[in-house]
């Protein structure tokens, strides 16, 4: 997470804030790298953490309580939340300038709820780690890869949660590795359709066939040794290679629930043209229905989308768009109260 330092007019370090405003970033959730439990741990997640699309709340010291913008009353339960854990003040007037698209596999619930509660925490002058307003928002209950992306960003390893036992916080995060600058990941948007979110996510996960044990172990042989690797000495198509057989196996296990191996045909569709030319690392995040695919150099990330927009021009509902990787996490800004009620 990246502080940009206060401008204060008085040099006074006690005077109250304004104004706080937090970016956090957009991410992708790779695959869940062990469903079974039988070691004592479920789940297991990789990730990448994304430049853009993000999320963007203003908060600012008001009168009372008052949200606007995308997602304005998911904004306000996460800020009355905060409020009642960490005895923060209420009296906020939150402007969701950018959100993520909801319910679209990029991690838009944590990020938003992260962005309110940290902005809450630093706008009543409180240090609190993301880590616990996250445990206090009730996020990070299966994988930390949106904790992870809003604390440092990067690609992403966490190790799991307990099967039995009270509720813990988030996962551990195990790894975090830089994304190479070079890099590029090509997302795309199904914008007619969502994946499952809340209570048929619950279901779905529940429903789920038995996860075999030998699945497990290629999941955790492919992240470990092949796709971390890869990563850490920038090898996007080793890289590649063991994200796309992650995706096809995992697809393959969550099928049922979402219409085929991707969520979307559209997305399915286009993602078969990447691979087909020669480029591994394709696949869809979480649930979908956004996929991606990662490329080592940018003028062939940009020449794919080209293409794609060429290719899809007849669907509208499909969006191309080639971003970096993040490295740094969420931003946040702060500034002091003006002088004289003086807009910041």
């Amino acid at each position: 997470m990246r502080v940009i330092p206060q401008h204060r007019q008085d040099g006074d370090p006690q005077r109250a804030l304004r104004a706080v405003r937090v970016t956090a970033p957009g991410r992708l959730h790779i695959g869940f790298l062990d469903l079974s439990g039988s070691l004592g741990r479920r789940f297991g997640s990789l990730g990448m953490t994304l430049e853009r699309p993000v999320t963007r709340v203003l908060m600012e010291n008001a009168a009372a309580l008052s949200t606007s913008g995308p997602d304005a009353a998911r904004a306000e339960k996460a800020l009355r939340c905060a409020a009642a854990e960490f005895g923060v003040d209420e009296s906020v007037k939150i402007t969701v300038e950018a959100a993520l698209p909801a319910h679209s596999g990029l991690g838009s619930g944590t990020q938003l709820a992260l962005a309110v509660g940290v902005g809450a925490c630093a706008l009543s002058g409180k240090a609190i780690d993301p880590r616990d307003v996250a445990y206090a928002l009730s996020r990070g209950a299966r994988s930390s890869i949106g904790l992870g992306a809003f604390q440092g960003g990067g690609i992403l390893l966490d190790g799991g949660k307990p099967v039995a036992g009270p509720r813990r916080q988030p996962p551990p995060l195990l790894s975090r590795i830089p994304i190479p600058d070079a890099w590029r990941i090509l997302l795309i948007f199904d914008q007619e359709r969502v994946g499952l979110s809340g209570g048929d996510e619950t279901q779905a996960m529940d429903g789920l066939p038995p996860f075999p044990e030998a699945l497990a172990d290629r999941l955790c042989r492919l992240t470990i040794m092949a796709a971390l690797p890869a990563a850490a000495e920038g090898d996007a198509i080793g890289f590649g290679r063991a994200v796309g057989e992650i995706q096809r196996r995992l697809g393959d296990h969550f099928a049922q629930f979402q219409g085929g191996r991707f969520t979307s045909p559209d997305v399915a569709e286009a993602l078969r043209l990447i691979e087909a030319a020669g480029v591994p690392g394709v696949g869809q995040s979480s649930w979908g229905p956004t996929g991606f695919a990662v490329f080592g150099e940018a003028a062939a990330a940009d020449d794919a989308a080209r293409d794609l927009r060429r290719r899809f021009a007849d669907r509208p509902n499909l969006v191309f768009d080639v971003v970096r990787g993040n490295n740094h996490g969420a931003t946040v800004e702060v500034a002091p109260v003006p002088a004289h009620g003086a807009t910041v």
